[in-house]
């Protein structure tokens, strides 16, 4: 991911690698780590202290605040520092929660937004091992560790305690807890509320919520229906996602080879991922969505501009001609451009209605040709 030469913010899951990123790729003139009890405290009880900190700075020159989600009242200096001085600003961090809850509204397009993704295969060049990162994900503390077993069971573990415990994201951690089993096993599936809250034994609107952690710390999202128009009965739940396959099976408490069973929903969670990653990095497409009827379904349905390519991802080892049919059923969508099965490996071909068939790793090479529309 190139950074931006402008004011942004960066959000990721903890453990994507977004201080690495900005110590390595940015010259910063004043650097503030938030994750820092010490420096917490200090900018909590003097908050004077930032705006004397920058007033000498001169413009051009860059500050980066980390885990600025801790204290969003700093935003109101950064916005001073972009009007006044003229200054670049490096903003990262975990959540947004906080700084929606702030009215800060992301200093109303005064900084961009991206978000950082676990390693993407062209991250990791020769290194990329697709059945070694269905097993344990890519997500790059992870992916440096020599233990990565424990290193996943620890992940998980300080998520709960300093993302959401030390945070006070949520009053009962123990519903929490149960809730996470719960949407370990929802992995690439329709979401009913009403029947997971009877499962972890809240209301609908504390499952509602608990949802909404998960997304606004990065670590799981929802992908919306597509409202196509053709003139069938569309399925319009929204489907849920964990970011990164290794989380779906340490929560699950799930460790060795995949088994069949699995295999499926972590490589199109794994395709999904890829699709977010390019959409952040590169402003690849504009939207990503999933469409279904009764009967078949279109696994994600990338939009760019006013056209779309339909994907579909099997993890099977070889073509079968019943893999194509929710391509086929999608056919009528206006402006449709491309439809492509991704399968694990299989060599490149093309149905006889021009229905593409490619690898994952042939997949990921389109989208990072930039020519996929």
């Amino acid at each position: 991911m190139k950074l931006p030469q402008e004011s942004f913010f960066i959000f990721g899951a903890r453990g994507t690698g977004k201080t690495s990123l900005i110590e390595t790729h940015l010259k910063t003139d004043l650097s503030i780590e938030l994750l820092s009890q010490e420096n917490y405290f200090k900018y909590s009880a003097d908050p004077g202290l930032f705006r004397r900190q920058i007033e000498n700075l001169n413009s051009g020159s860059w500050v980066w605040i980390d885990e600025i989600q801790r204290l969003p009242e700093l935003l109101n200096e950064v916005h001073w520092g972009i009007e006044k001085k003229k200054l670049k600003f490096a903003l990262s961090g975990s959540s947004a929660r906080k700084l929606r809850r702030a009215g800060t509204n992301l200093l109303a397009g005064r900084a961009l937004s991206k978000l950082l993704f676990p390693f993407i295969p062209k991250e990791l060049g020769q290194d990329f091992d697709l059945e070694h990162t269905l097993e344990f994900g890519s997500i790059p503390l992870i992916q440096q560790s020599q233990d990565k077993k424990q290193k996943l069971r620890a992940y998980v573990h300080s998520y709960l305690k300093e993302e959401v415990q030390s945070e006070a994201l949520v009053k009962d951690l123990p519903s929490f807890v149960r809730f996470l089993k719960v949407a370990s096993l929802l992995h690439a599936q329709e979401l009913s509320l009403s029947s997971i809250a009877r499962d972890v034994g809240v209301k609908r609107p504390t499952v509602e919520n608990y949802f909404s952690i998960l997304e606004d710390t990065h670590l799981a999202f929802s992908l919306q229906p597509l409202d196509s128009g053709i003139r069938v009965k569309e399925r319009m739940h929204p489907k849920f996602y964990w970011i990164d396959p290794g989380v779906v099976r340490a929560l699950r408490e799930e460790w060795g080879p995949i088994h069949a069973l699995e295999r499926g929903p972590l490589f199109e969670g794994l395709v999904l991922m890829i699709l977010r990653a390019y959409q952040s990095y590169s402003n690849a497409f504009d939207e990503i969505s999933y469409w279904a009827t009764p009967q078949v379904e279109v696994d994600f349905v990338v939009k760019n501009n006013s056209f779309f390519t339909a994907i579909e991802v099997k993890s099977g080892s070889r073509f079968r001609t019943e893999d194509c049919d929710g391509l086929r059923a999608i056919s009528d969508l206006k402006k449709l451009k491309r439809r492509i099965i991704v399968y694990p490996a299989i060599d490149k071909q093309k149905t006889s209605d021009g229905i593409e068939i490619m690898s994952f790793l042939d997949f990921c090479d389109q989208l990072d040709s930039g020519n996929f529309f």
